[in-house]
């Protein structure tokens, strides 16, 4: 079992491509943990500013009746992939990790399987 630090580093080092990831917290909008970004890219505003994309997402599905489960939410910009993945592990409800990958270096199908691996070992 990781803690939130080592899940960070865990992701930075195994996720090819990776150039910041956060554990956020949708229901306040706060960042439990960063780990990367850059002066460029501040990581504590797109984790709280993604908290509005996840919650957004809860709604519609609520609106329509999904009775279904979020795993990830994926948008792909230009040179990135922003990489939501709600948790699922016990202890860890309203939480998600968001992964910011360069899209020129980063593998998306591995860096999904390696995000819920990550998961699976994360204890909150």
């Amino acid at each position: 079992m990781a803690n939130t630090e080592a899940a960070l580093k865990e992701a930075m080092t195994s996720i090819e491509g990776t150039t910041g990831v956060a554990l956020v917290d949708y229901t306040s909008g706060m960042a439990l943990g960063t780990l990367g970004g850059s002066k460029d890219f501040n990581l504590e505003v797109a984790a709280a500013g993604n908290t509005d994309v996840v919650r957004a997402k809860l709604r519609t599905m609520e609106h329509l009746g999904i009775q279904d489960e979020i795993e990830d939410i994926l948008i792909t910009l230009g040179t990135q992939y922003h990489l939501i993945r709600l948790l699922k592990t016990r202890g860890s409800n309203g939480l998600f990790l968001y992964l910011v990958l360069d899209s020129t270096r980063a593998n998306l199908a591995m860096a999904r399987h390696q995000l819920k691996r990550i998961e699976a070992e994360l204890e909150i």
